[in-house]
């Protein structure tokens, strides 16, 4: 083999090893990848049916109920256009509170009731995830932009 064949065979096995590093790694985080959906979007269908996702908002005033055995909580997550039901079986943050921000991990059932794998609420007076924020934003807007007042006619 000349210099010049060798070398390129070291470039060939060298794209080749980071391809499949790359190819790996992709592999790994395809599982571990949780998307961001708000209520609304759950309830459009557009969040994975039986795969775990993030559901964020607020927590609804009123809706926490806590069982008997201390740490089955049902609660409602809204963006104020829509309202999602959440069940979850641990023990909740400190900072867990009704009209809060929360973003959950889990998956929606055939019912669209969503079990909590997880449950994060805000860590500070000022924080609510990006995300959350945006949807009941976009929320508000289109509440606005549906309930247009009718115009008086002008009189001179």
């Amino acid at each position: 083999m000349t210099p010049r064949q060798k070398r390129f065979t070291w470039i060939v096995a060298g794209v080749g090893l980071v391809s499949a590093a790359v190819g790996l790694v992709l592999f790994a985080l395809q599982n571990n990848v949780s998307l961001y959906f708000t209520p609304t979007q759950v309830y459009n269908k557009e969040a994975p049916q039986g795969k775990n996702f993030r559901i964020g908002g607020l927590v609804e005033v009123g809706s926490v109920q806590r069982e008997r055995d201390g740490l089955t909580v049902h609660f409602n997550i809204t963006d104020t256009v829509r309202t999602m039901p959440v069940i979850y079986k641990g023990i909740l943050p400190d900072l867990f509170k009704e009209g809060k921000g929360v973003v959950a991990l889990g998956k929606t059932d055939a019912t669209d009731l969503f079990h909590a794998e997880e449950v994060l609420a805000k860590h500070d007076e000022n924080y609510m995830p990006p995300e959350a924020l945006d949807a009941i934003k976009k929320a508000e807007e289109s509440k606005a932009a549906s309930a247009v007042p009718v115009s008086k006619p002008v009189t001179q």
